[in-house]
């Protein structure tokens, strides 16, 4: 880095990307003595470090193929915008992080427009599960992929592409520092209250899926556990809508609500365990130590595409990388709250069966997605701050 106030463009497009690039930020205010500012796109973790996103990335948070045709017109307008922002702006750097669909679009369009900007993008598209043909192509439209697990820079630099494993964020998390004692004072609970944590996604259509089923999946383990403290960790993202939804349902199983990261890593160690869409905090919940299952819903549509184009076996990252299920996934027809609950109940009654599966989920992500004693997002500074000059 020969650049003293670096300026760099962030194109961040959901929650797991922004507390991803939020780390970034404090990584690169670190090595350039707070001297970098910052543009673009980028959410609640980003907010509290002074950011300014250019509008609110949750009309980028959508999941499935069926679920995005009608927001199309308005995706391809905030690129328009995204990409008129950057001339504008006229940034050191670019780095667009997750959201590939999105940053692709953008990037592409800035390397056509020849700004001679360099542009980094943080985490592989998972071309090992799908759509393997991007991986040929992505050279034309960024300069270094940074990787968060060891396999993937070979299947990106034989296609001319610069990439480096940087090690996943989760390490470095503070999922595993969460604190019982002052989840149960501060809501008043009894030890021999029964918490769990329930965790229906990011993106809106995540939780109008996934949240009646929760929902009932609630009321069945309420009627055999009545001590049960079901909790609700909140995101930015789907605040609204899951504020809107929870105060409709019965008190019996109403869920204490939390909001920010410290809330929900107490909320993780003072749960018995948890029920989760499938995604980033899985991870957290591995690194936390909290047995759970992984659920994920989509439109039927959605779902008979996903299955032919998909090619591994399971959808949780933990899984993937173990090649067999540690964490149990009830995906689709199998996200059923009868199906759910029983699993659930086996999991509360059986405390030798959430101890091996942490165990187990511990063990594959200590030897797979660490990187050493470096921090990932030292490494990941380094690489963005060598385009700055």
């Amino acid at each position: 880095m020969s650049k003293e106030n670096p300026v760099v463009y962030m194109i961040v497009g959901e929650p797991s990307g922004d507390l991803l690039a939020s780390r970034l930020m404090k990584a690169i205010n670190e090595k350039t003595f707070n001297r970098a500012s910052y543009f673009g796109l980028g959410g609640e973790s980003m907010a509290e470090m002074g950011f300014t996103s250019l509008f609110d990335i949750s009309e980028l948070s959508i999941m499935g193929l069926f679920e995005v045709l009608p927001r199309i017109p308005l995706i391809l307008r905030r690129i328009r915008q995204v990409v008129n922002d950057i001339k504008r702006k006229k940034p050191d750097v670019i780095v667009s992080v997750d959201s590939w669909s999105f940053a692709a679009r953008v990037l592409k369009a800035v390397k056509k427009a020849k700004l001679g900007i360099p542009c980094v993008h943080y985490v592989a598209p998972q071309v090992w599960a799908w759509k393997k043909g991007r991986a040929k192509t992505m050279y034309r439209y960024i300069d270094h992929l940074l990787c968060l697990l060891p396999n993937e820079p070979p299947l990106f630099t034989k296609y001319r592409l610069k990439a480096d494993f940087v090690g996943h964020p989760v390490i470095e998390g503070g999922a595993g520092s969460g604190i019982k004692n002052d989840f149960y004072q501060q809501h008043e609970l009894s030890d021999n209250d029964l918490v769990m944590t329930v965790l229906p996604g990011s993106r809106k259509n995540e939780v109008s899926y996934l949240l009646p089923i929760f929902k009932e999946t609630l009321t069945i383990l309420k009627a055999k556990y009545p001590n049960l403290r079901p909790v609700l960790p909140v995101v930015r993202t789907v605040k609204n809508r899951i504020l809107k939804e929870v105060t409709t349902w019965n008190d019996n199983i109403r869920p204490i609500l939390t909001f920010g990261e410290k809330a929900k890593y107490d909320a993780f160690a003072a749960s018995v365990v948890a029920l989760a869409a499938s995604g980033t905090v899985g991870l957290e919940l591995v690194k936390a130590g909290l047995a759970h299952v992984i659920t994920y819903k989509v439109s039927p549509l959605t779902a008979f595409l996903l299955r032919r184009l998909i090619k591994v076996k399971y959808v949780n990252l933990i899984n993937i990388l173990a090649e067999r299920e540690i964490i149990p996934e009830m995906l689709q027809e199998n996200a059923d709250p009868v199906k759910l609950a029983s699993l659930l109940d086996q999991m509360i009654k059986d405390g030798k069966m959430r101890e091996r599966q942490v165990s187990e989920a511990k063990a594959v992500m200590k030897e797979s997605l660490g990187n050493g004693d470096k921090r990932p997002s030292d490494v990941a500074a380094d690489i963005v701050l060598s385009y700055v000059c």
